[in-house]
């Protein structure tokens, strides 16, 4: 627990608690500005669009200008984003902004998390990178809890604007990152190596199931009069804090990837129940925290697996790749489970959001016997 992984946690949790109140929060701004219940999720297809795209240019960038120098640029960017959203009178407004606004957002994560390599010992990796994951469902916890609760009484206005102002802070914030040595031009852009293709695949098909949930999620609860919209999304980071509260106290052995097969298919359990369960909230609570309890050590597994073995000079693109592969599968499953929720009902959305995370478990399995 030093000074300088405290600093790269706080950053990993002011950006997701900023996140997470725009996303749930967009698609509500979407429909009083004249969008279909399908067409709201657009936003969210554009956006993780741009950012799986950017994910391949901003990881290497990283590793050529220096990630401390891209997390302040990125920050800065991404608060004039938020800027002009509370400003935009027109849906069209939103989708133009939506892919430089998810480029940007890459350039912030690939940045953050390949400075994280800078500060964790090499024997603690998986143990460092679990409570690392603590941050993003920190904010995902109370950042919709408060977006949300902001929307319905003052609108979306306010929210654009002060998380704009918490960017600025985030990217004077970042200036005190631990100082890394970028590769410079000698090193150009390089793509990552084949390790990577198997971890890469895996998150596709996780994300193709995640895509709809913070899109959908809060839209499902609001038709159902659910008096807590953000159920799910809150219990979710729930469930992601205990499983890593109790792996932390647990350990991860010799081989922390083995335990991929298993929470991959705890996640899976998550949005079967949220299909197949009856009710509102309870199925929401209950769902929530199983899928996020399997889903949050995925992250921490794969990016382990990466650090462990990856040339150090092409972690950012790495990092990168695993980006694009998750980004990408969120912006297809919000678009195709979107049209599916929009046509046939939010119910068979998620258990097809179940099939496409099932369809990954070969690979997990693979992966954790290599």
């Amino acid at each position: 627990m030093t000074k300088q992984f405290v600093l790269v946690w706080s950053l990993t949790f002011v950006t997701f608690f900023a996140a997470f109140q725009l996303f749930p929060t967009v698609p509500l701004r979407l429909r009083e500005l004249g969008a279909s219940l399908a067409e709201s999720g657009r936003f969210m297809s554009l956006f993780t669009a741009g950012s799986a795209l950017g994910a391949l240019f901003t990881g290497p960038l990283g590793d050529r200008v220096g990630h401390r120098r891209l997390v302040v640029t990125a920050a800065l960017l991404y608060a004039l984003f938020l800027g002009a959203y509370s400003l935009m009178s027109h849906r069209w407004g939103f989708y133009v902004l939506a892919i430089p606004h998810g480029i940007v957002w890459s350039g912030l994560l690939t940045a953050t998390m390949a400075s994280l390599a800078h500060v964790l010992p090499e024997d603690r990796r998986a143990d460092g990178l679990s409570l690392y994951g603590l941050a993003s469902p920190g904010g995902v916890i109370v950042g919709p809890l408060l977006g949300l609760w902001i929307f319905e009484r003052w609108g979306f206005a306010p929210i654009g604007w002060y998380l704009a102002l918490l960017f600025v802070l985030l990217g004077a914030l970042a200036t005190t990152l631990p100082v890394d040595h970028p590769h410079g031009r000698a090193e150009g852009f390089r793509w990552p190596d084949a390790t990577v293709a198997t971890p890469c695949l895996i998150l596709f098909c996780v994300a193709l199931g995640y895509g709809a949930l913070g899109t959908y999620t809060a839209q499902e609860a609001l038709a159902l009069g659910m008096r807590l919209p953000s159920a799910f999304l809150s219990s979710m980071a729930v469930g992601m804090v205990i499983m890593r509260l109790a792996m932390l106290r647990r350990g991860f052995g010799l081989r922390p990837i083995r335990k991929l097969p298993g929470m991959l298919l705890g996640a899976v359990l998550g949005l079967v129940l949220l299909a197949a369960l009856p009710g509102g909230t309870v199925r929401h609570v209950v769902a929530a925290l199983l899928y996020g309890a399997g889903y949050s050590m995925l992250h921490t597994l794969l990016n382990a697996k990466l650090l462990e073995s990856t040339d150090p000079k092409r972690r950012g693109s790495a990092f990168g790749a695993l980006l694009f592969a998750f980004d990408a599968g969120i912006g297809l499953g919000s678009f195709s489970l979107g049209w599916v929720i929009g046509h046939h009902g939010y119910r068979l959305g998620w258990a097809l959001g179940a099939l496409a995370m099932l369809a990954a478990l070969p690979l997990a399995l693979r992966l954790s016997r290599d």
